[in-house]
């Protein structure tokens, strides 16, 4: 696929409507499709916006390991003020009234859904300033959850987790934002000025992959949208939380029950009030037997851990409960 072709052209700009279609973006909103993994949005995001205030401060809400990355990242740029203490280990999140947010930030960053610690918000945080910008790494739970975009200044996602292969990072962005940057030392792939001015087009886009995301979102549409995709997430994580709940303190959650992620579900086998791993492998061994796949347990903190993104059906995860059901029972 050439990505300068006028073939290519017509691809990018029917994905670009389709995800503007979805997710009501208002024209004041730009959509860029960008080289690479959400990892490199860690640097863009600073780059682009720390200098939006003489201050040079962003606050930055670390809640897991992906926005842990993230203002380490952004330190070499600037100063990062991490509005809740550093946690050894993220199971939940300290109510509003106790962040210290530093006065005129030229951003609040979070992330929405971070897959090693099973964290997720259901709502954008209210103690954030009308005047300070909110950035979201949606990476993990993009287009599982309805949201408001105008509520942001900024929001990116990595396609590989919901709508396509790896190296293709989508962001949406405050256009009004982007012109007030005065970084005139951004990489060219990371300005967001140089890559909205020019569609998303200069140098080589990423035409595979905004290939196969278009696909996914014309899959997306006809599945009903945005809504329909938060119901069904909504109706698969429930089944698999009831089982967990429900298994008298076999199957043990790690996060508290307000924070649980509904894409990336992370529990313990415990016995004898302790994580039994021999179990845990013995659980993975069995599902694996049955080509039962998804299920992942190479996480820092141990425990398994199930990812339910889109492509996961409600009679799979069904399948799934079951199967958790049976396990126990057999151990028992």
């Amino acid at each position: 696929l050439n990505d300068q072709s006028a073939t290519f052209t017509k691809i990018i700009q029917e994905a670009e409507q389709n995800i503007r279609d979805i997710l009501s973006i208002p024209d004041s909103y730009a959509v860029l499709f960008l080289q690479d993994g959400a990892s490199n949005q860690f640097s863009a995001i600073p780059l682009n916006f720390i200098n939006l205030k003489p201050s040079e401060t962003a606050n930055y809400l670390v809640t897991g390991y992906l926005s842990q990355l993230a203002a380490k990242e952004a330190e070499k740029f600037g100063t990062v003020n991490l509005v809740i203490p550093k946690q050894d280990k993220y199971t939940d999140v300290p109510d509003e009234t106790t962040w210290k947010l530093t006065d005129n930030a030229s951003y609040f960053y979070y992330c929405c859904s971070d897959p090693v610690y099973g964290i997720e918000f259901d709502y954008v945080p209210t103690i954030v300033p009308e005047d300070t910008p909110i950035i979201c790494d949606m990476s993990y739970n993009f287009l599982t959850r309805t949201f408001d975009v105008t509520k942001f200044g900024a929001i990116f996602a990595s396609a590989e987790y919901s709508f396509g292969p790896n190296s293709l990072t989508l962001v949406i962005v405050r256009k009004d934002l982007v012109q007030k940057s005065t970084n005139k030392s951004i990489p060219v792939q990371l300005d967001y000025k140089i890559q909205m001015d020019n569609r998303s087009m200069d140098y080589a886009p990423p035409a595979y992959g905004v290939y196969i995301a278009n696909k996914m979102f014309n899959w997306t549409k006809r599945q009903g949208g945005l809504k329909e995709m938060d119901q069904l997430s909504e109706k698969k994580s429930s089944l698999v939380y009831e089982v967990i709940d429900k298994s008298n303190g076999f199957y043990v959650s790690t996060v508290n029950t307000k924070y649980r992620s509904r894409i990336s579900i992370q529990f313990r086998i415990v016995t004898n009030g302790s994580p039994n791993e021999k179990i845990e492998q013995l659980f993975l061994d069995q599902a694996l037997r049955l080509q039962i796949i998804g299920f992942k347990d190479d996480r820092p903190i141990g425990g398994i851990y199930i990812d339910l993104h889109n492509n996961m059906t409600l009679q799979e995860i069904t399948e799934l409960g079951d199967f958790m059901e049976s396990f126990q029972g057999n151990d028992s």
